[in-house]
């Protein structure tokens, strides 16, 4: 899509990752860069078409099969295939965006100052934090700042997140939208086993931060990661009823991934291990559900608090447009 759009000077709300598919992103919620700026990927659907269980093909928007429309939007694939969609693009020509590394021995001190700053940030203000695999496997925190907004003020951001710590490189240019997907591709291995967790957190507290630390330094694979995203912005101004989406206040969504390489471990249990430790760590501290599109069959409480008030319309929606499950979504509705 970005090589489509980029010459245009239009964007678009995406994943992080440019190898993720739009269709699942988005009917999942759609956590990205651009989402305090414009909102979630949900917030920015205008139509999709759907082959249904039946084998109808039908189309959907806000005055048009309302209620498939509210469902697909947080609700993920259980309602049907979606074979197009139309989405919202922006006028936004050039970004100011990269990543900042600092040691891992400064992490605990870098995460405080990072929440502090996104106690009341701007929406042209997004802006990742954690750890990412690095190419000698070593231990380092990660900041990725994204500014959408006027230059200068751009500049300024940019300068006070450089002095969170002592940054081991700064990594901060211009950039258009394609060369904004593709910026963290190197650091996603195609062909590794993968296993994610997720929790929302309504702060990064000192408890917080002190396991992520902890569980950082102990990780048991090289390629494992975890990423903190502030929830900012128009999305959260959005009501909480508008959209299957749980949860639309200011938030952290955090993404805890094993990763590791096909071989002699092939079922991962140690870094499963790893990733299930620390999210059962930080579960006392974080708010009830998680991002649906991270979680599991397993994930029961998760799933049953994931949607809020809206778990029992999508229920409902669910044996209307699919009463013999022929659609077992990645994303799981509570039972």
């Amino acid at each position: 899509m970005s090589a489509a759009t980029t010459p245009y000077g239009l964007a678009a709300v995406t994943a992080n990752v440019g190898g993720v598919g739009m269709a699942g992103f988005l009917t999942a919620g759609g956590y990205g860069g651009l989402t305090t700026r414009f909102g979630l990927a949900i917030d920015n659907l205008l139509e999709a078409h759907l082959v249904l269980a039946d084998g109808r093909v039908v189309w959907t928007n806000a005055t048009h099969n309302e209620d498939l429309f509210w469902a697909i939007r947080g609700g993920g694939g259980n309602f049907g295939v979606v074979t197009s969609m139309r989405i919202r693009l922006y006028p936004v020509r050039e970004f100011l965006a990269g990543l900042i590394l600092f040691p891992w021995s400064e992490a605990h001190n870098v995460l405080r100052r990072y929440a502090e700053m996104m106690f009341s940030p701007p929406d042209e203000l997004s802006m990742h934090a954690g750890q990412l695999p690095t190419p000698d496997g070593s231990k380092v925190l990660f900041v990725t700042p994204l500014w959408t907004g006027e230059a200068a003020q751009g500049k300024k951001h940019i300068s006070r997140i450089e002095r969170l710590g002592a940054a081991l490189s700064t990594q901060i240019a211009p950039m258009n939208f394609s060369e904004l997907l593709n910026l963290y591709n190197s650091r996603i291995g195609d062909g590794r086993h993968y296993a994610l967790r997720t929790l929302w957190l309504d702060d990064l507290t000192p408890d917080v931060i002190s396991a992520a630390v902890a569980a950082g330094a102990v990780r048991t694979s090289p390629h494992s990661f975890m990423v903190f995203q502030h929830f900012h912005g128009p999305g959260t101004r959005v009501a909480p009823d508008a959209t299957a989406f749980g949860l639309r206040r200011t938030h952290f969504m955090m993404e805890i991934g094993a990763a590791w390489e096909p071989g002699a471990e092939a079922e991962g249990t140690p870094h499963r291990q790893w990733a299930s430790d620390l999210s059962s760590s930080l579960a006392p501290l974080s708010l009830p559900g998680g991002y649906a599109n991270f979680l599991t069959p397993d994930d029961h409480d998760q799933i049953d608090a994931a949607y809020g008030n809206n778990a029992r319309r999508l229920r409902e929606l669910k044996r209307k447009f699919d009463p013999d499950n022929v659609f077992s979504s990645a994303i799981p509705l509570p039972d």
